[in-house]
């Protein structure tokens, strides 16, 4: 079981320690969705994107599920109605500014877009210097039933907030990426996905009793996988298995819709603008084509 987790963080971390990338306690010193974390900085400051905030309505929410109040980074067009809604699902590192500037460059784009703080319930990865020991201890303890209600009244929350959920999307980055995936099988209203490097295969857990792969026949919105060809935990082999499963299924529009695109010789993370992983051209022909998905299916 170890050994399928850990290979995936170790893509996602690209060799570094863990308490050298972002964390929630060190991007959240403030408020939610501002800074990085220092050590970070020096290496890939020039690459982050600052998106501005100007002509938006943009910054922490709080939304009701089932008496928990949980946060949320919230950015719109201001004085926006009936946007089209897209939920942002972040990395294992929760929503610090990297994800935020995500909301806002959609929210440009015209679109209500919501980032919810996923793991509070569970614990706050920056308390972990140990990679086994945060998924043994938070991120496996995440359940999806949690997530996908959690995603549901986001989007309810949303329906009052000036989105129009009848033109609802979703995407997500690595952790986000899987639960994308999982978000298509689970919701009918949605319009459509793209998921960014999500594991799409994996063990079985009480919290998570099912992957991406084991849910194709129950895809409800064509998907865009948006991949990495050089990607150390995620395989081509898993990337190809989904692909088959999509095509065989003959009767589900959805399934039968949904697209791949790798990218070759490029790492795990290279949306991740604040990253060594990033890579620039990749990360903005997937960002054009993302875009173009959802106007594609009616989340525009």
């Amino acid at each position: 079981m170890m050994n399928s987790k850990h290979s995936e963080i170790q893509s996602l971390l690209h060799a570094q320690r863990l308490d050298a990338l972002p964390t929630r306690r060190l991007a959240l010193q403030t408020a939610i969705g501002v800074g990085y974390a220092a050590t970070a900085m020096p290496l890939v400051a020039q690459t982050a994107i600052k998106t501005p905030g100007d002509g938006l309505l943009h910054g922490e929410v709080t939304i009701e599920v089932n008496g928990f109040k949980m946060p949320a980074y919230r950015s719109m067009p201001a004085g926006g109605k009936n946007c089209p809604v897209i939920l942002v699902i972040s990395e294992i590192f929760g929503v610090h500014e990297y994800i935020a500037d995500v909301t806002r460059r959609l929210a440009q784009a015209g679109y209500l877009a919501i980032a919810p703080e996923l793991f509070i319930r569970q614990g706050d990865p920056s308390e972990y210097g140990e990679i086994a020991k945060l998924f043994a201890e938070v991120i496996n303890k995440v359940p999806d039933a949690q997530v996908m209600a959690d995603l549901d009244a986001c989007v309810q929350w949303a329906g009052t907030q000036g989105g129009d959920v009848s033109r609802l999307g979703i995407t997500g980055f690595c952790w986000g990426g899987r639960i994308t995936w999982l978000y298509a099988t689970h919701n009918p209203r949605l319009r459509a996905a793209v998921a960014w490097y999500g594991r799409l295969t994996g063990d079985k857990t009480n919290f998570l009793p099912s992957h991406p792969l084991d849910r194709v026949a129950a895809l409800k919105a064509p998907t865009l996988g948006l991949y990495a060809g050089a990607d150390a935990g995620i395989s081509q082999a898993s990337v190809e298995a989904m692909k088959s499963a999509l095509a065989a299924q003959t009767g589900n529009a959805a399934a039968q819709a949904s697209q791949f695109v790798v990218y070759p010789e490029v790492p795990h993370a290279f949306h991740a603008d604040y990253r060594p992983t990033y890579r620039e051209k990749e990360a903005k022909d997937g960002w054009q084509r993302a875009l173009a998905w959802f106007r594609q299916h009616g989340v525009a």
